[in-house]
């Protein structure tokens, strides 16, 4: 598949037209930010390794019933997507307490949430994503009722898969942000599945295997990518780094 021009460039990824009107080339970045931009760095190979986390939990997401915008692989650092019209709401749903909700609620980190908490956020890193309500989406056009309904349902059908499968790996989903758009009549799935929007916690021992290890400065970061790759990818040798 040829890449063609430059159709847009976020924080981490770049969208190229291709022959098809229907599908864009995804190309994942090695930049990190954090704080909605307000932190930047360069993460190693962090396009890679997020290219092939997304791969294999699109993929395995598929094939549990969940229609994603993911058509193929087609290099380190490129997939090929259907092209979405973003709907401009991210989702965030949290299985135990940490960062955003720890801090608009002043409680501790680490707290396992029952049933697990839905929220949405405004898509708009000037005015730091904020939280809102179904209310506030319907009023302003930006998704109707019924579609809210699905987008929930997904959500919900997705965290139960990726705690499955993380669980297998030895790491809690803590949280994780979705992104949905629509195709044609349909909704999918959209942007990136990766370390950058979640955030995964080593059994037992809450390392952080995500990027609060860039926002936090906790060092190791490369390597926390990496050891995700290799859970991910069902190898088992765990890296050495053990930093907190």
């Amino acid at each position: 598949m040829e890449r063609g021009e430059k159709l847009y460039e976020g924080k981490a990824k770049i969208l190229y037209a291709t022959e098809d009107p229907k599908l864009v080339i995804q190309y994942f970045k090695d930049d990190a930010t954090a704080f909605n931009a307000q932190k930047r760095g360069t993460i190693m190979d962090k396009g890679v390794c997020n290219n092939r986390i997304s791969t294999t939990l699109f993929t395995y997401l598929e094939g549990r019933g969940v229609p994603t915008h993911f058509v193929r692989q087609l290099d380190d650092r490129s997939m090929l997507v259907k092209r979405l019209a973003i709907v401009p709401l991210e989702v965030t749903i949290r299985n135990i307490t940490a960062g955003g909700m720890a801090k608009l609620l002043g409680i501790e980190e680490g707290i396992v949430l029952t049933p697990p908490v839905f929220e949405w956020h405004y898509k708009s890193d000037a005015l730091g994503d904020p939280l809102i309500n179904d209310d506030h989406i319907i009023a302003m056009g930006w998704a109707t009722a019924q579609e809210l309904a699905h987008i929930r349902a997904e959500s919900f059908k997705v965290n139960d898969a990726l705690k499955a499968f993380f669980n297998q790996r030895q790491l809690d989903l803590v949280d994780f942000k979705l992104e949905f758009g629509r195709f044609g009549q349909q909704i999918l799935l959209g942007d990136e599945i990766s370390p950058d929007t979640m955030r995964l916690w080593e059994h037992g021992t809450r390392r952080k295997l995500d990027k609060d290890r860039f926002r936090r400065d906790l060092g190791s970061v490369e390597e926390a990518y990496q050891e995700v790759l290799r859970r991910v990818l069902g190898e088992a040798q765990p890296s050495t780094a053990r930093a907190t």
